[in-house]
């Protein structure tokens, strides 16, 4: 059998085809009009009334964290809850910008934040923000977060870059805060080759995010903000094209890429359609008394790999290398273990994430995933279950 792998491209040939037709007319490359239709299909297809596109998922993070500061969301060396299982950059811009991490551990349903821990951390640290990471498209249970950001006042985040077309209750996550953060790189629900998007609903912050993922000028925000801050500054229109309001970055990604994304999102309810068969399959074939998955009709679940922790880890990876299948460590494992966290804090040794770290691994899935692969997969997990049980 040929390999497995975790992902396939969703970038086909005919994309390819239409993209090289495009070329031949000599657009512009660099972020002009094609961006501003890909982020206003972009808001439309998730339900906000604003979104920008930009260079990747880690800059949207990035771009979400500086524009908080930037536009007097939070304060300097604001307290920020990250989740332990989550990407290095949920957690690194954080760090990178001054603000103080606090770890949540997770729970065991559904990977994302336990709600007893977290609202400790709420309790005890008062913290500006949380930035929820929705684990490979699980969805956490989210009436009761946003009751407790709500109740201490915390500011609530969404990472969405594994989850896209996640719902809760019909709601399709990154809908629930006051920004949301998604990843359009390779292998994920839809690709731009690289890229990320931030959407909001507020349209300050939107102008700030503008200003921040475009080095901090003016330029790009709405004519109103922009005379706004020109009155407030005294600038005239020809010292306004290098004037600076904001401290910023260079995130912005490309029409070349917005013109790959405006078909992909043709694609992307398919794709979200196929990835919860993938994972419903998954779930019903695999049989893993240690940790599984409970149904919840009140969830959609857009998998993008499907999870497994089981004890007997290390065995059941080597079969799954031995038969040319692709797999990986579960994202991060315990962020409070990772090196670049333990080297500036000391080791976070966190009980659920723990034992992820230790027993975590993911699986495959993408659209063009077959049943066929899917059940020889499972059969070799179950085989590894069931040879580490006889251990």
């Amino acid at each position: 059998m040929d390999k497995i792998t975790l992902a396939k491209d969703t970038i086909d040939n005919q994309d390819v085809d239409r993209l090289i037709e495009w070329l031949k007319t000599y657009p512009r490359l660099t972020k002009g009009e094609l961006t501003t239709q890909f982020e206003n299909k972009w808001s439309d297809w998730l339900g906000r009334k604003y979104s920008l596109f930009c260079n990747s998922g880690s800059s949207a993070n990035l771009l979400m964290f500086a524009a908080l500061l930037e536009g007097d969301y939070i304060s300097p060396g604001s307290k920020i809850v990250v989740p332990a299982l989550s990407w290095a950059t949920d957690l690194a811009p954080v760090m990178q910008l001054g603000l103080k991490p606090i770890l949540c551990d997770i729970n065991m349903k559904d990977l994302s934040v336990d709600l007893n821990f977290l609202e400790n951390i709420f309790k005890k640290e008062s913290p500006s923000a949380l930035v929820l990471v929705s684990v490979l498209g699980l969805v956490p249970h989210m009436n009761e977060i946003v009751r407790l950001c709500e109740k201490y006042n915390v500011i609530l985040l969404e990472d969405v870059c594994e989850s896209m077309g996640s719902k809760y209750k019909d709601q399709k996550l990154g809908t629930f805060g006051l920004m949301s953060t998604f990843s359009t790189f390779f292998g994920h629900h839809i690709s731009t080759i690289e890229g990320g998007v931030v959407s909001t609903d507020d349209r300050y912050l939107t102008n700030v995010l503008k200003s921040v993922r475009s080095h901090g000028w003016g330029r790009d925000m709405d004519l109103d903000h922009q005379m706004k801050l020109k009155n407030e500054w005294e600038i005239d229109g020809f010292n306004s094209l290098y004037t600076f309001y904001y401290s910023g970055f260079n995130l912005r990604s490309t029409d070349l890429q917005a013109f790959i994304g405006l078909g992909q999102l043709d694609k992307l309810g398919g794709i979200c359609e196929q990835r919860n068969k993938n994972f419903i399959l998954y779930n019903k074939l695999i049989d893993n008394p240690y940790w599984n998955i409970k149904e919840d009709k009140n969830k959609f679940i857009s998998n993008f790999a499907f999870p497994v922790i089981h004890p007997n880890k290390s065995i059941i990876v080597k079969m799954l290398q031995e038969k040319n299948i692709e797999t990986r460590p579960l994202i991060c494992g315990s962020l409070g273990k990772q090196p670049f966290y333990v080297k500036k804090y000391g080791e976070d040794d966190l009980s659920n994430v723990s034992a992820v770290d230790e027993y975590g691994f993911y699986l495959p899935n993408h659209p063009l995933l077959t049943e066929e692969e899917i059940e020889f997969i499972s059969t070799i997990v179950n085989t590894g279950i069931k040879d580490g049980e006889c251990l």
